[in-house]
């Protein structure tokens, strides 16, 4: 399944990657994609838990920073997290009709 899927290193976890169109591919193929999909996705929601927990220590510094320049660094990476965060539920959700295809 590594050739349909490529490691997303910004949102740490494999994403579709294809390159033909979803049509060309064969009955079989599309289920077990969707399959590999499905378990992929499952794990969304822990990766978003994981980058809340990041984004809580780095506003627990900013609490506490008093250096201007730094406080800007670290309103950046809060920034960047909440952006990776909210790509990971678009994933999760763009594709979940996609993925309820493996249940039928």
């Amino acid at each position: 399944m590594d050739e349909y899927f490529s490691y997303d290193e910004r949102l740490g976890i494999p994403i579709p990657s294809f390159k033909v169109d979803w049509d060309q591919f064969s009955k079989k193929i599309q289920q077990s994609i969707l399959f590999q999909w499905e378990k992929i996705r499952g794990t969304i929601p822990d990766r978003i838990s994981e980058l809340e927990k990041l984004i809580n220590v780095k506003q627990d510094q900013l609490s506490d920073e008093e250096n201007f320049i730094k406080s800007c660094e670290l309103n950046s990476q809060i920034s960047e997290l909440a952006s990776i965060i909210n790509d990971l539920w678009l994933w999760y959700r763009t594709n979940q009709d996609i993925s309820e295809k493996v249940h039928m």
